[in-house]
């Protein structure tokens, strides 16, 4: 295949790359955005294999199994485990980087191609690789862990782990220069191993010291630096698609990130170092006994508020994922709005455990797009609002974090359910949410209740209205 048809297919999938992002920025062109996504990468996989002269049943070989493996775990994972594929996936790109890293480092032609500034430019460029695959790889399986819940969702703070950091940090610029130094002589291999070992570790103490309830910040920041290992893999292979691919995964990544830090009233900076969240590794909140009671009802009860209501809010959160209780939602919204309610859905930032978590598990259940809202859109209305419902959320609906400045959630902007008329919240028990945090919305005078599965309670629900 001539270098023409090459560039013009790397062109070709770029564009399609570009134009798939821009429709997955919208839910009503997300479908069409996934399949100029598909296409760019078909593209980009037949140009690249029909480059390759040798080896060529192991390319299959490797093929074969990948998407083997990628169709098996398409058909077989449940939406509530999306975030925990999507983190280890992140952590395969990780990898990759770093074998590529190795292999390209360990190529006896290595020192015939460069020479001079040119192969200290490219040892750079297979140092960064490695460095930032090996803390993707490290942090994604910690995410991984912490999202399955194999891992506690409490932060793990080490006394002096900004110190920690900054030490990691100047190692591995310390080890870079080494590094640098001794490939010129064809050595080279003792600082890459070390520098690897401090980036896994690096990866590993970033996202322990991240809580719960942050998480979905910590998937985004994590897509955004295997963006930034493909692309720096992109400059070890002289790859123009790979390079402008991982750019845009990259800064797309970290403008998401960006985006949930200042819905979350958190640093980027300090999203970037690894060390926001708590300061604390315990909750401020006092005991059950010390919030006060709460009022359960029935769902007889629950379907007579909301018919003599004129404005209901929804709030969906992770319970809502694990009971796969979105298509009833979808039922009794459409049962609601045949009654003239105005019904409407509120979406936090954070909701879930990934950017956009909700917004999947609504589409999928064909709720319509105009009646779901983020949290800026429909904060203010909560006043106006007479029946709020709490489908399985706890810390994007938590007062403390408004109210108390020692919470491990300070500081998030919180959907202000408790501002309306009645609010009711549906949880299997009184257990605190991801972030290990009590919440006193149960307490409050205008809530109430109800307790068991989501969606057997809001079947229940449903047969009432």
């Amino acid at each position: 295949m001539s270098q023409g048809i090459i560039t013009a297919s790397y062109v070709g999938a770029t564009i399609l790359f570009i134009l798939a992002l821009g429709g997955l920025s919208n839910q009503e062109t997300s479908r069409r955005g996934n399949i100029f996504g598909i296409a760019g990468m078909v593209i980009a996989l037949i140009v690249t294999i029909a480059g390759v002269t040798s080896n060529i049943e192991i390319l299959i070989g490797g093929l074969v199994i990948g998407a083997s493996i990628g169709l098996i775990l398409a058909k077989r994972v449940q939406m509530t485990e999306m975030p925990e594929l999507v983190a280890i996936l992140h952590s395969l790109v990780g990898l990759a980087a770093v074998l590529v890293g190795f292999a390209n480092f360990m190529d006896p032609a290595r020192l015939e191609h460069y020479a001079g500034v040119e192969l200290t430019i490219h040892d750079i460029e297979t140092y960064l690789g490695i460095l930032i695959g090996a803390i993707t790889f490290s942090g994604s399986i910690i995410a991984f862990g912490k999202l399955s819940g194999k891992i506690g969702g409490n932060p793990m703070l080490l006394p002096a782990r900004h110190w920690l950091n900054l030490g990691l940090l100047i190692a591995s610029i310390w080890y870079c220069i080494q590094f640098v130094e001794q490939s010129a002589a064809g050595n080279g291999m003792s600082p890459l191993l070390v520098m690897t070992g401090i980036a896994l570790l690096f990866g590993i103490h970033m996202v322990m010291a991240i809580g719960g309830a942050d998480m979905p910040v910590v998937v985004s920041m994590l897509n955004s630096y295997s963006g930034w290992a493909a692309s720096a893999t992109g400059f070890m292979l002289n790859n123009d698609l790979l390079i402008v691919t991982g750019a845009l995964v990259g800064s797309s990544g970290a403008i998401l990130s960006y985006i949930m830090c200042k819905a979350m009233n958190r640093k980027f900076l300090a999203v970037i170092a690894g060390g926001f969240g708590t300061t604390t590794g315990g909750s401020s909140s006092g005991s059950d006994a010390e919030q006060g009671e709460v009022i359960a009802l029935e769902a007889p009860e629950v379907a007579s508020l909301l018919t003599e209501s004129k404005e209901v809010m929804i709030i969906p959160g992770y319970g809502m994922a694990v009971a796969q209780a979105q298509h009833i939602v979808c039922e009794i919204t459409k049962t609601l709005k045949s009654k003239k309610i105005n019904v409407r859905f509120g979406i936090h930032p954070v909701a879930g455990r990934m950017p956009g978590h909700m917004n999947v598990l609504l589409a999928e259940a064909k709720v319509p797009y105009d009646i779901v809202y983020e949290m800026d859109e429909i904060n203010d209305d909560f006043p106006n609002i007479d029946v709020s419902i709490v489908i399985g959320a706890n810390d994007i609906v938590n007062p403390s974090a408004l109210t108390d400045p020692n919470s491990p959630i300070a500081g998030m902007p919180v959907l202000e359910c408790w501002k309306g008329k009645t609010t009711i919240v549906l949880k299997r028990g009184m257990a605190t949410g991801y972030a290990g945090v009590q919440n006193p919305l149960f307490f409050e005078e205008n809530t109430r209740m109800l307790f068991g599965d989501a969606k057997s309670s809001l079947d229940a629900v449903f047969k009432n209205l």
